[in-house]
């Protein structure tokens, strides 16, 4: 509009070439930078298919089709995305010269505040990062596997490179960082329970008076009674320590099922109440103290006999004097109680 007036048509064509020089050297760069494009088209082209070829050995690896000794196929996928990872770092170094404007002071800048940005703000993610990495060549533990980590007891329901997830028995989702997870003690109950199985364990204290035979016969039967305990190998016993008045026995028997392992004890130690309330021997646990002369068994009712009665305390007569001669007149003689 400016250039239908002949006063104001030096402003048009200024403002106009405003417009049209920008859109030249912009023309001008992009026919200039063509070599330079084609050659970042190449060298992309050249990276996508290197990763899809190194997707279907990695895939044939993780599937079993491929084996190498060492390298076991759970390693295949985080392993392929280590390798896929530095294809991806290793292009861009090569074409970020031939990148339009990639010398210019601007262009620079904003690459160092994003690398310090990113630096700065990614340190945990990046520690979490590096330790799901380890994690996953320590072969520590798979998903479905029963396992402590540090406090928590949980199966693993999901584990990435960030975190670890486990549902505990209670039903609750803990997730872990892998950074934590790599800092704390892991126990793994699954491993060899799919093997040789994992020995379940439980301690109970009896005293003295009992033969120890028959405290190790009673706590084999218990376990052999309990479902899910295998009888190959078999169960055994213990003697962990001598107390002032008990002897601790320790019952250890194998199971395949790691994950009912709160079920199996539940049903391990009611079968030692059974069993030992049907043999007679009373559980000392943890400490128990009784006048016994005169004081009912802690064995339940229904386990004792029908014409059981508690005993009563044994009175005698004491004829002796304190030096321990007999005295000369029965009239002498005082009660004595023995306990």
């Amino acid at each position: 509009m400016l250039g239908f007036f002949p006063w104001t048509r030096s402003y048009a064509q200024a403002l106009l070439s405003y417009v049209i020089n920008p859109l030249k050297m912009i023309g001008g760069a992009i026919r200039g930078s063509l070599p330079d494009m084609f050659f970042i088209a190449v060298i992309l082209t050249i990276a996508i298919y290197i990763i899809k070829g190194i997707r279907i050995v990695f895939s044939e690896i993780g599937k079993g089709t491929i084996r190498i000794r060492g390298f076991y196929a759970e390693w295949a996928e985080i392993t392929f995305n280590i390798v896929r990872l530095c294809i991806y770092a290793l292009t861009a170094v090569i074409i970020f010269p031939y990148l339009p404007g990639s010398n210019s002071p601007a262009f620079r800048g904003i690459s160092i505040f994003v690398g310090v940005l990113f630096s700065l703000g990614s340190t945990s993610a990046v520690a979490n990062v590096i330790s799901g990495i380890i994690l996953t060549y320590m072969r520590a533990f798979h998903p479905g596997e029963r396992v402590r980590i540090a406090d928590t007891l949980g199966d693993v329901i999901e584990k990435n490179l960030l975190v670890t997830r486990l549902l505990t028995i209670k039903n609750e989702e803990v997730t872990i960082a892998n950074a934590m997870v790599l800092s704390s003690q892991i126990i793994n109950y699954s491993a060899q329970a799919k093997t040789t199985g994992v020995i379940l364990h439980t301690s109970v204290t009896i005293g003295y008076n009992a033969p120890w035979r028959t405290v190790h016969a009673l706590l084999i039967d218990a376990a052999l009674s309990t479902p899910r305990i295998l009888h190959e190998p078999p169960p055994f016993v213990w003697q962990t320590a001598l107390n002032d008045f008990y002897v601790q026995y320790e019952i250890n028997a194998y199971t395949a099922e790691a994950n009912k392992m709160p079920d199996i004890y539940a049903d391990l130690h009611a079968n030692i109440q059974d069993k030992f309330n049907a043999g007679g021997v009373e559980i000392m646990s943890p400490h128990y103290t009784s006048l016994r002369d005169g004081n009912q068994v802690t064995i339940p009712d229904a386990h004792l006999p029908a014409d059981y009665a508690a005993p009563v305390f044994r009175v005698g007569l004491d004829q002796t004097s304190s030096n321990g001669a007999p005295h000369a007149g029965a009239q002498a003689a005082r009660p004595r109680v023995e306990r």
